[in-house]
């Protein structure tokens, strides 16, 4: 996961407009786009052509007024994979007025997709489920989750049951049932349990409530706005968003391994005391800055979360 802009509405100078990106294998998710999140993705080395899914969480301008420009360069750099973009409704009708008025020609398929609470997304070895946050518009919170996966290969009972190494091997550690003399081997035959993949938690900017400690229920690293400090929790609720403390019960609630608070307000020029705040309520907690990265290991790994700044 890549942290390309963690302040809020007001942009400072080492604190960028929403925007994360989760890097996958061959694919890359980016949860929200704020102006300037193309150039975060070019110092980060995040190619622009890869396979891509957008997801928006509410259509307030720090969140997508990245976006067209972001398209419009992938066009100029030959794209032509299709993009999934993802989002409240009228996300759709946002990004069709953008382009037609700022006259951008794309040369890929866009995919857009106005969600509903629930699953929105189903691929081959993960999901991702939408549900509705507290602000004063339409926003959605995200639930990435990862499908459990093959159990381990277990050498010795594959060459017991005399399958060559090879083709045969690598099917049935993705899963598959393969062929074999008339015969019919199934993976579990030859694997052992299955194990548990990461999820991964996005707020958005949201007020808190209980049932996002369900949402967010045993994710491996839960990303939550902050906008506030405690002191400042009038305004939090004014404004429909959530304090430092607000952030970390969730947390506790949701028994998640690890906090990371984003989308702070530009009124606080040292994070420290919103660190210190949600210390109190949950332990593992971090503020990450523009460019930091965090490596999710598998949650049967003995590796800790690694952290790191490009």
């Amino acid at each position: 996961m890549v942290f390309l802009g963690t302040s809020s509405a007001v942009p400072v100078a080492n604190r960028s407009f929403p925007s994360i990106a989760v890097l996958r294998k061959d694919e890359v998710i980016i949860v929200d786009c704020g102006e300037g999140a193309q150039r975060q993705m070019v110092i980060a080395g995040i190619g622009f052509c890869r396979r891509m899914k957008i997801l928006i969480t509410h259509l307030h301008g720090d969140h997508i007024g990245g976006l067209t420009g972001l398209m419009q360069t992938m066009s100029m750099l030959k794209r032509s994979r299709a993009l999934d973009i993802y989002g409240p409704k009228g996300v759709k009708g946002f990004i069709n007025s953008t382009i037609k008025y700022l006259k951008v020609k794309l040369q890929y398929p866009v995919n857009i997709l106005e969600v509903k609470e629930g699953l929105i997304v189903k691929e081959k070895e993960y999901e991702i489920y939408a549900k509705k946050g507290l602000h004063p518009i339409n926003e959605y919170c995200y639930l990435f989750k990862e499908l459990p996966r093959p159990g381990r290969f277990n050498v010795q009972k594959a060459k017991s049951l005399g399958i060559p190494e090879g083709p045969l091997w690598h099917r049935i550690q993705s899963g598959e049932k393969v062929a074999l003399d008339e015969k019919i081997i199934r993976p579990e035959a030859i694997l052992g349990p299955s194990r548990p993949g990461r999820v991964l938690g996005f707020s958005g900017d949201t007020r808190p409530h209980s049932s996002l400690s369900k949402f967010f229920k045993n994710a491996d690293l839960l990303v939550f706005e902050s906008t506030y400090s405690d002191r400042d929790a009038d305004k939090a609720a004014q404004n429909m968003h959530s304090t430092s403390s607000d952030a970390a019960k969730i947390a506790f609630g949701a028994n998640v391994k690890m906090l990371a608070l984003v989308h702070l307000s530009a009124r606080y020029e040292d994070s420290s005391s919103l660190l210190s705040e949600a210390l109190k309520h949950y332990k593992n907690v971090i503020i990450p800055e523009d460019l930091d990265v965090i490596e999710v290991p598998y949650p049967d790994s003995k590796e800790p979360l690694k952290i790191y700044h490009l």
